[in-house]
This record gives structure tokens, sequence and C-alpha cells, in this order.
């Protein structure tokens, strides 16, 4: 969908009921898994989840930077102790595996300190065989979400279906190559920022996000 002029959500969960709506199609399907990228995806993907009438579960990612150069990812690990390399970065800057193996360990020790505070002693959900609905609040680069759906992939779901409330085109357009389908509920031009089509962007808490989670599974 496209927009012009100014278009604000006023808050995550309004984004999440409005990309619902884009997924209608979903609902009520038994295959049908929703899993949110922490923090600000999970208020959005909790809207989703309840729409749908599917279960909802997390999907932490932990980009592994470059050290000297933390911007530029070299990989990620992601939930389940899965990593995906960024093969043309570790060939190209001839990084050893000592080094990716130090800084994977470093961001599995944060991700596991991270699943503990969400999750508690929940379980995972299982995503192998099902269509997982993987939810963000908004995709600028994509690189989080490009990570999550290489390590996704690991993890043999039928089918998985990129969804946010707001993205920028070229980056909505570049996955369509990446996932089996790509929802971007508005990719507004200019895009500027996720966060300027939100009158409150403010940071999701990790209790509110344990607070959804336990919400979703009553």
């Amino acid at each position: 969908m496209q927009l012009s002029g100014e278009r604000y959500f006023r808050d995550r969960r309004e984004a999440g009921r409005a990309l619902a709506g884009e997924l209608a199609a979903y609902a009520h399907r038994p295959d049908v898994l929703v899993l949110g990228l922490p923090r600000g995806g999970v208020p959005v993907a909790y809207e989703v989840a309840e729409a749908l009438h599917s279960p909802l579960d997390l999907f932490l990612v932990r980009k592994l930077g470059v050290p000297g150069h933390e911007e530029l990812a070299m990989g990620a690990i992601a939930s389940g102790g899965l990593r995906v390399l960024n093969e043309e970065v570790v060939k190209g800057l001839q990084i050893p595996a000592a080094i990716i193996d130090r800084v994977a360990a470093r961001e599995q020790e944060e991700l596991e300190r991270r699943e503990r505070a969400y999750r508690g002693d929940r379980l995972a959900l299982q995503v192998q065989g099902k269509t997982v609905i993987l939810v963000d609040d908004g995709l600028a680069t994509g690189a989080t979400m490009r990570a999550a759906v290489l390590a996704l992939r690991q993890r043999q779901p039928a089918r998985i279906v990129v969804a946010v409330p707001v993205g920028a085109a070229p980056t909505c357009e570049a996955f369509r190559e990446e996932a089996d389908e790509t929802v971007c509920a508005i990719t507004p031009e200019p895009f500027l920022a996720v966060g300027y089509w939100y009158e409150d962007f403010s940071q999701t808490t990790d209790e509110e996000v344990r607070d959804l989670l336990r919400r979703a599974q009553v």
C-alpha cells in the first residue's frame, strides 16, 4: 500500500491490529505460528496473533559485528543456537574462525540472558513444518529481519511470511526474494525512519514482553 503525506500509527498495538488486517487469510489456521522479534516487534506480533487466533512466541536474533567495526555484520545468531555467517564479509576480511567464535560466544550469552528474561522456563514453540509469520515493528535496512529469516530457514518451517506495519519500499521489495511472502502494511515515501510513522515509539520494556507472552498463553 502506498500512502502520500503523513500517516501515523498511534502505537505498536494499533500498528499490529492494522497489520493483522493484511494477514486475514492466515486466520484460524492450525499450521500458523506468529513470532515477534524482541523487543519492539512483540507488541505488534501479539495483536497479530490475537486477531489470527494463532500461537505467539519470540525469535531472538543477535548480530555478530566485525570487531572494531561492529556496525558491519559478519553474521548472526538466533534462538535455538542457530548461527548464520555472511560468507562474503568473512572471506573478504579474512576473519579467523577463532574471532568469529569469540564474538559468537559473547553474543550467545546475551541472547540466552534475554531468552530467560522473556520466556522464563517456557519452551520455545516448534516451527518445523509450520507457516511462520515473522513480525517486527518496521523494516528500514532489514538487517535484523534478514538474519532472522536466514536463521529460521535452518529450522525447516514450511513457509516464512515477513510482516511489518511499515517499511521502506526498496527493503520490502528485496524481501520478496528472501521470504516466501512479505507483507508491509504501508510503504510511505519518503520513508525517513520506522519511528517517524508512530506517535508513540517509546522503547518496549522487558516486562512488557514478558507480560504479552504470558497473556498470549492464557
